[in-house]
């Protein structure tokens, strides 16, 4: 039996941070895919304890693999896949043992984290039956644009398919991927959270319900709003190459709200407000080039205010200011997008851009 699943990157257009506070953020999927594949052999495998669970990350041409036996010794066989739980201490505690056994790298201990989530997101769903799963990706890496929600997104969905909870229509033959039903995309969605958690500690759910529904969102408070975008945004990503700890860095604007809670209270506020009047504006019309450029005015000014409250979070990095200063020659307006601290930055690209003097931007590759 073979499952695919995949599931889109995103961008965060206005609430990054101030969205694990309780305000509101608007993101919008990206055309970039992380694939997971799930293979399970025939029957259960054997007998108790035989096979092995295997996971393929072939971007990064590392293969791990947990006998049966072992998993089933750690973690239990227990499965609900129809009741999402978070990750308890002794079960973090015990995946953790199961990963000393790999000897992961200094270089690449960023891996025991999203091991960990797959250990525990498959164990939950599957069991402890054997089965391998590969996986790949657009994305990269901890840039900000969501890679490691539509990881446990892209996972949990095959996880669940692979286990029979949800389901897809079928039928249409070919190439075309289907899709799951709002029902079951719940499922993937409260799944796909609880390996966010295990990545990123205290995640808002922005990421992965904006991987899991697609298409243009406002959250706040774990509620989400679809959004009707009634004209095209262009936006340019420039990934700064600067890789950075989310975890980290979501700690640390918490730790400063600590410190400082009526300020920041002030800031998380200024930037609800930003992405409220974002997300009107976003879904009003406009149909001439006078109405196009005003629209586009208003989100360019949104987006600014946005990026100098995170600065005052304390999130901005020198890459992600070589960026603003540099679109900034050409009369464009940038703002980090995820988590910063490096990762990627967001250019707003006008309908009707002003003439640009004659000089080529300075830009790093997009991806």
């Amino acid at each position: 039996m073979e499952v695919r699943a995949r599931a889109p990157g995103k961008i965060i257009l206005a609430g990054e941070h101030a969205v694990v506070h309780g305000s509101a953020a608007v993101a919008a999927a990206i055309d970039l895919y992380t694939t997971s594949s799930l293979v399970l052999p025939a029957g259960e495998g054997g007998g108790a304890g035989a096979g092995e669970v295997v996971l393929d990350l072939r971007d990064s041409g590392l293969v791990f693999s947990w006998p049966c036996s072992r998993l089933r010794e750690a973690l239990g066989e227990g499965c609900k896949a129809e009741a999402p739980k978070p990750c308890s201490h002794d079960e973090l505690a015990a995946i953790a043992t199961l990963l000393e056994d790999h000897e992961i790298p200094e270089a690449k201990i960023w891996l025991s984290a999203g091991l960990s989530a797959f250990l525990f997101l498959y164990t939950s769903i599957l069991g402890c039956r054997p089965g391998r799963a590969v996986v790949s990706s657009d994305l990269p890496m901890g840039a900000g644009l969501g890679s490691s929600a539509a990881f446990c997104v892209s996972m949990s969905g095959a996880l669940l398919t692979a286990a029979g909870t949800v389901g897809v229509a079928g039928g249409s033959g070919g190439e075309e991927w289907e899709l799951f039903g709002k029902d079951d995309l719940e499922l993937v969605n409260r799944w796909a959270f609880q390996g966010e958690k295990i990545i990123h500690g205290k995640p808002s759910g922005i990421d992965n319900a904006v991987s899991t529904f697609g298409s243009m969102i406002k959250f706040k408070k774990g509620e989400l709003t679809n959004l009707q975008s009634r004209n095209p945004v262009k936006m340019l990503i420039t990934d700064t190459r600067v890789g950075r700890n989310t975890k980290a860095l979501v700690a640390g604007v918490s730790e400063r709200a600590s410190r400082h809670p009526d300020a920041m209270a002030s800031v998380f506020q200024a930037v609800n407000s930003i992405s409220e009047e974002l997300s009107s504006i976003v879904e009003l019309a406009a149909d001439d080039e006078v109405a196009i450029t005003s629209k586009e005015e208003k989100l360019a000014e949104l987006m600014e205010m946005n990026q100098g409250l995170l600065q005052c979070m304390g999130v901005s990095h020198a890459s992600i200011e070589t960026v603003l200063r540099t679109s900034l020659k050409y009369n464009l307006v940038s703002k980090l997008t995820g988590a910063g601290g490096g990762g990627c930055v967001l250019t707003l690209i006008p309908t009707y851009p002003k003439t640009f003097p004659d000089t080529r931007f300075q830009f790093s590759p997009s991806w």
